[in-house]
């Protein structure tokens, strides 16, 4: 976090309160942003858990580009929720996550 860029996008598992509490009381401390579990959620898929925390791939990128000056951002933050809005639907009829989610994997792009 000492980096001096203008922007920090964190996303923690644990403790992300301590890093508010450490920045607290500093100078440009809206450069920050740090999500973290907020431990909403039940018996669900893996993906949903990571929905419903608002901590998902989708909701990553629309805050990035919430933070960013890119003036294109419109499209790719609607694709994004309409992915967040077909998450939804899918696992509450199917049970599963989508199968662009559960059969997603790395490339060597």
């Amino acid at each position: 976090m000492a980096n001096l860029d203008p922007n920090r996008l964190r996303n923690l598992h644990r403790y992300w309160q301590a890093v508010h509490q450490i920045i607290h009381g500093r100078t440009n401390t809206e450069r920050f942003h740090v999500r973290g579990f907020i431990d909403e959620g039940t018996t669900t898929t893996p993906f949903d858990m990571v929905v419903l925390n608002k901590m998902s791939r989708f909701h990553l990128c629309m805050e990035a580009l919430r933070r960013s000056n890119y003036p294109q951002a419109g499209p790719l933050m609607e694709w994004c929720q309409e992915m967040l809005d077909r998450h939804y639907t899918y696992t509450r009829e199917h049970f599963e996550d989508m199968p662009e989610v559960r059969e997603w994997v790395w490339t060597d792009i």
